[in-house]
């Protein structure tokens, strides 16, 4: 009778355990993304006002600043609206400017990835709370 109490009590264990793992993320509307494009060429502050009207005016975006003396353009994005690799797309398309999406080596992400995240200790613990419940 133990016996097959302790087996009931690991299947449902392992039940649980496949349902949340299996379980499908819901969409945060609140999640934002942050992406960088490095430009290949000097910039003027009008370059800076046409690139930061023409990002804001691509879906998701909804934040923009562009730093002309270091020649990068860094922005959040909801990701459920857009990604990083369309709206790169779309400003080499759409701008005449020598431009790539800012991609981190092994390295840097061996290192943690999003400089923020590696230091932000409540954000992980509320990430590591939210994948439980």
């Amino acid at each position: 009778m133990g016996a097959g109490g302790v087996c009931l009590l690991l299947v449902a264990v392992l039940g649980v355990h496949i349902y949340l793992a299996l379980k499908p993320k819901p969409i945060t509307p609140g999640l934002r993304e942050m992406a960088r494009i490095d430009v290949r060429q000097p910039l003027t502050k009008n370059d800076a006002a046409r690139i930061t009207d023409w990002l804001y005016r691509e879906k998701g975006v909804d934040h923009v600043l562009v730093n002309p003396q270091t020649q990068k353009v860094v922005f959040t994005y909801f990701p459920y609206r857009n990604s990083a690799q369309q709206i790169t797309k779309d400003f080499k398309a759409s701008l005449p400017y020598d431009a790539d999406q800012f991609m981190p080596t092994e390295d840097q992400m061996s290192a943690g990835g999003c400089p923020v995240a590696a230091v932000n200790f409540t954000l992980k613990v509320r990430r590591m709370l939210r994948q439980i419940f």
